[in-house]
């Protein structure tokens, strides 16, 4: 497992506040009450390790196949309904929605291999992530791939706790699958738009694994 870029600054920030609390309170509050110095070094020690949880990769055989849409992220299933497309297109397409909480890995991976044709980031609100509105209302970073003449469309969309949205991805470029295409901090949501007649892979409720889970074939 190796700790991501993004996570650096924040890891750093956590690390100092960590030891600012604790260098006080052994100072401050374990000579008087040395049980509440103890839970406040329990308490900070968790939510640094939360922190350094938070940004990691983890070690995974990815799947690498050109006929498959590969999960862009880690979470679970949680739409899958015939929708009409409000951006890019403008006709009716499958959208599969995966809600990523804060314990899940927050990579985010191309789907498929192909030319980026599409990559928009539009501001917005910070509903939760799983509000109906969230995909249309929330601040979020659109990109369409082109594969094999079809297009595929991912928006990462933040959550309540989501703050920062980041995507390296420019229109032009060259995307190979199951490589990284951007990062979202804290809770949040990935959905997908795929064309009628995609033979889908996953149901709703089940978990996904990005880079790794099939979530419908071309």
């Amino acid at each position: 497992m190796i700790i991501h870029k993004e996570g650096y600054k924040s890891i750093a920030i956590s690390v100092i506040v960590f030891g600012l609390i604790n260098v006080l309170s052994f100072y401050f509050v374990s000579p008087y009450v040395p049980i509440l110095s103890l839970l406040l070094f329990i308490v900070t020690l968790c939510l640094l390790l939360f922190m350094i949880s938070f940004f990691r990769i983890p070690s995974r055989k990815l799947t690498i196949d050109e006929k498959a849409i590969i999960a862009p992220a880690d979470g679970k299933v949680v739409t899958i309904e015939e929708m009409q497309a409000d951006e890019y297109f403008s006709d009716k397409r499958i959208q599969v929605s995966i809600f990523m909480s804060p314990a899940n890995v927050h990579v985010n991976r191309n789907p498929v291999s192909g030319e980026v044709v599409y990559s928009e980031y539009h501001k917005g609100k910070y509903l939760v992530a799983w509000h109906p509105k969230s995909s249309s209302a929330n601040e979020r970073h659109t990109v369409v791939y082109q594969h094999d003449g079809k297009e595929l469309l991912v928006k990462q969309i933040a959550g309540a706790m989501a703050r920062r949205i980041c995507n390296y991805l420019q229109v032009g470029q060259a995307a190979n699958q199951t490589e990284e295409m951007g990062f979202i901090k804290f809770g949040s949501r990935v959905d997908l738009l795929l064309p009628l007649g995609t033979n889908l892979q996953v149901k709703i409720g089940d978990k996904t694994k990005g880079g790794v889970t099939v979530i419908a074939n071309w």
